[in-house]
């Protein structure tokens, strides 16, 4: 299995909310702020090359967003994931599925391209859109909290289309395709995926929302976007501990800076990033 991260752009996201009750005075000096109290973040997907599949989890925001979305998240560098894979000489074509953790706009946006027509067609054509039933549910009659993350353009169209598969959701993690395995987790959004990638050498974890960023590892560093904080506590420290325990590789979505990394933990207890490690490429 080939392992590879791609840059798909990044975003400003409001800082109070990406660190919860954690105060200012604290995270601003782990990601500075804008004047607007806005942060950087990465939009980091994820392609795996096994068994005659080319399977991309997650596809940033895309590129069809409006002024108005424009103006208010800032997002750049979203032609960064087509060209990642025109230079490893891969089409749209060949991607043969989409793994979306959950269809919040930055994590299932760039999912569909807009014609000169103002329809919706697959940025994906031959692939597979993988979501649950009870997550999609969820998306398309969202709460008041959620209702700006699910744009209902970046994944109805999809449906509507036929292009979309549904993975069983489970209580244990199980097994997906050989060598990739599926927990769904319920504190960021209601069932939320999180791939746990089984290689002969370790295991990688990508985190989606559940740990965001290398700055989110301590466990009062939970996202006020969040809809059941205390269940995303309970979810994160079993990925963390695991990790801690059994060498496995976190893959950060939205750190600006690291991809990814192994965690330890100190001697009173707290979790850290013990090693940062680079898998693009």
């Amino acid at each position: 299995m080939r392992i590879r991260t791609i840059d798909a752009g990044g975003l400003k996201l409001d800082g109070g909310a990406m660190f919860g009750v954690v105060p200012k005075t604290i995270w601003s000096k782990l990601n500075p702020p804008d004047a607007a109290n806005l942060c950087s973040w990465s939009m980091r997907c994820l392609l795996l090359e096994t068994e005659g599949r080319k399977i991309l989890i997650d596809t940033g925001v895309g590129n069809k967003q409006d002024d108005k979305f424009k103006k208010h998240f800032e997002p750049s560098g979203q032609e960064n994931l087509s060209m990642y894979l025109e230079t490893e000489g891969i089409q749209p074509e060949d991607i043969t599925d989409v793994l979306l953790t959950h269809l919040h706009f930055d994590h299932a946006g760039g999912a569909l391209i807009r014609l000169e027509d103002g329809t919706y067609a697959p940025a994906f054509p031959n692939a597979v859109y993988w979501t649950s039933e009870a997550h999609l549910r969820w998306a398309t009659r969202p709460n008041a909290r959620e209702a700006a993350s699910f744009l209902p353009e970046n994944f109805l169209p999809l449906q509507a289309l036929g292009k979309m598969g549904f993975l069983p959701v489970q209580e244990e993690d199980w097994e997906w395709l050989p060598g990739i395995s599926l927990r769904f987790v319920y504190g960021h959004t209601e069932a939320m995926i999180i791939p746990f990638i089984h290689t002969e050498d370790t295991t990688f974890v990508y985190c989606a929302d559940l740990v965001p960023s290398s700055h989110h590892v301590g466990l009062p560093y939970v996202m006020a976007y969040d809809i059941r904080p205390l269940l995303t506590l309970q979810e994160k420290e079993r990925v963390l501990r695991d990790a801690a325990r059994e060498g496995h590789i976190l893959i950060f979505e939205h750190d600006p800076k690291i991809e990814a990394a192994e965690i330890g933990m100190s001697a009173n207890g707290k979790f850290l990033i013990d090693r940062v490690v680079g898998i693009s490429g």
